[in-house]
């Protein structure tokens, strides 16, 4: 009875391992949501192939990865860390196999990955960005400057270069050419990013960041536009002088500095209504598809703002001072919603801006 007894338990542990795990996954019959060990799971084979996502096991790491487009989530089973586009996040359960096949939790791929890629089940349609031919898009701080910083450590450069590519990733897939002032984790100096932008030939500059205030309590969403503070005849005046006018020569005496300081007042002075516009069409966006407060459109004296040649906005996507939205901006697919929502800002003010002109 003793060995018999050895023999049994040996079989159940043998059997209770072979059940959570296997070297080749293979799907569940159903995709729907089913109890496990009393939380809600999925197939995620069948998630990837209702999604057309890319995605492989290491049986020997037991890790997963998806891939998609820009995206990547790096996964483990029996581990409750993912790396989401390269930031990483907690899931409150983690992956497991069950009958041989990998499960993921169901609330995780409904509030993560199903938002993350949602619009990779097809061709993206084509949005039109009349007016807008290229943009500068500015990640704010980068390198010895980190920016705002969070409680749990969370960096400004990093997500604003993060919410950056993400962005311009999307401009250039509707064939809207764009210009970083950085790429990467450098330092580039404010004179050098007016410069980047003002010499590029851009129509629109974007300029990310993210927010931070020693009230913890406060969060939300807002945009800048050029203080009132700047009269657009002072500027005039400064680029009379120095700056390139890319008009025909014929339509003013080149040698003329009251004619020059007069078309750049125009260029300012509509510069700035354009600005305003564009920031309350970001805002008005925002508050349809980010569950967040959208504080709304200010004004400031940013240097970017005042020196740039273009219509120009500054972002503030989040306070990383405030608990709840410095978890969000770690999450890559919030991260991805912010970018999209900005492509889609800039899109309905090209429309906007379109029906203006045609009237």
């Amino acid at each position: 009875m003793l060995f018999n007894g050895k023999a049994i338990l040996a079989l159940a542990i043998l059997c209770g391992i072979c059940s959570g795990c296997a070297t080749v996954p293979r799907d569940l019959d159903k995709g729907a949501a089913f109890n496990f060990s009393g939380t809600q799971y999925s197939s995620l084979a069948a998630f990837c192939q209702s999604k057309g996502i890319n995605w492989d096991y290491d049986g020997l790491t037991r890790s997963v990865v998806l891939k998609k487009g820009i995206h990547k989530i790096s996964l483990q089973i029996g581990n409750n860390l993912a790396v989401i586009d390269g930031s990483a996040s907690r899931m409150k359960e983690p992956l497991e196999i069950y009958s041989g096949a990998i499960i993921i939790p169901h609330k995780f791929r409904e509030q993560v990955l199903e938002p993350l890629f949602k619009d990779q089940t097809g061709v993206k349609p084509k949005i039109s960005f009349s007016g807008i031919r290229k943009a500068v898009i500015d990640a704010g701080h980068g390198g010895k400057d980190p920016g705002a910083m969070g409680k749990t450590g969370l960096k400004e450069k990093d997500v604003t270069l993060d919410i950056a590519r993400r962005l311009a990733a999307a401009l250039k897939a509707q064939g809207v050419e764009t210009v970083m002032t950085r790429s990467s984790d450098k330092f580039i100096p404010l004179p050098d990013r007016v410069s980047i932008t003002n010499n590029s030939g851009a129509d629109i500059f974007i300029s990310i960041h993210a927010n931070a205030n020693r009230a913890r309590s406060l969060s939300g969403f807002e945009v800048y536009h050029i203080s009132q503070a700047v009269p657009d005849s002072q500027k005039a005046a400064a680029a009379a002088k120095t700056a390139k006018l890319n008009l025909d020569r014929g339509c003013f005496a080149s040698s003329d500095l009251t004619l020059k300081t007069i078309i750049w007042d125009m260029i300012y002075n509509y510069n700035r209504g354009e600005s305003i516009e564009l920031s309350r069409i970001l805002c008005r966006d925002m508050d349809e598809s980010l569950d967040a407060r959208i504080i709304g459109v200010k004004s400031a004296n940013f240097f970017v703002l005042r020196g740039a040649n273009v219509p120009a906005v500054l972002i503030e996507v989040g306070f990383v001072s405030n608990g709840n939205e410095e978890r969000l901006l770690r999450s890559g697919s919030y991260r991805q919603t912010l970018a999209e929502g900005i492509e889609k800002g800039l899109a309905d003010y090209c429309s906007v801006k379109s029906e203006r002109y045609s009237r």
